[in-house]
């Protein structure tokens, strides 16, 4: 059995806000029953790395926590978060550009690394 779960967030649009809760409710959840957790936001998804994006986002209108609150969440429980480097230059962007609870970057490379040599589970969203 795998102790280690790897959420890809791909499909994950920032502009689709009831679509940002529940990979890192996930996440959070997963982290606190012990499992090693890494979260890779690539694509439109990699904008929530980046400082302020997700501060903006509230997933229901006129409640008061932010995707943010959700992320720092999944980071307080242990879930590592890493920014896609294909994402530095899609969005202008630098790694003194991205979220404190960003562990850096995975790449493609990587990523798929570790899911072909089977030691984790993957969710996609």
């Amino acid at each position: 059995m795998s102790a280690r779960l790897l959420i890809v967030l791909m499909n994950t649009d920032p502009r689709h806000v009831e679509e940002l809760g529940a990979p890192f409710y996930h996440a959070a959840v997963a982290a606190a029953m012990d499992y090693k957790v890494d979260v890779v936001c690539t694509a439109a998804a990699g904008k929530l790395m980046m400082k302020g994006v997700a501060e903006a986002i509230q997933i229901k209108p006129g409640h008061p926590k932010t995707v943010y609150d959700w992320i720092k969440e999944a980071h307080d429980h242990g879930a590592k978060l890493w920014a896609c480097p294909a994402n530095l230059e899609l969005y202008d962007m630098s790694e003194d550009d991205l979220i404190p609870e960003c562990s850096g970057m995975m790449g493609a490379a990587a990523m798929m690394q570790d899911i072909m040599d089977g030691e984790c589970r993957v969710l996609t969203y």
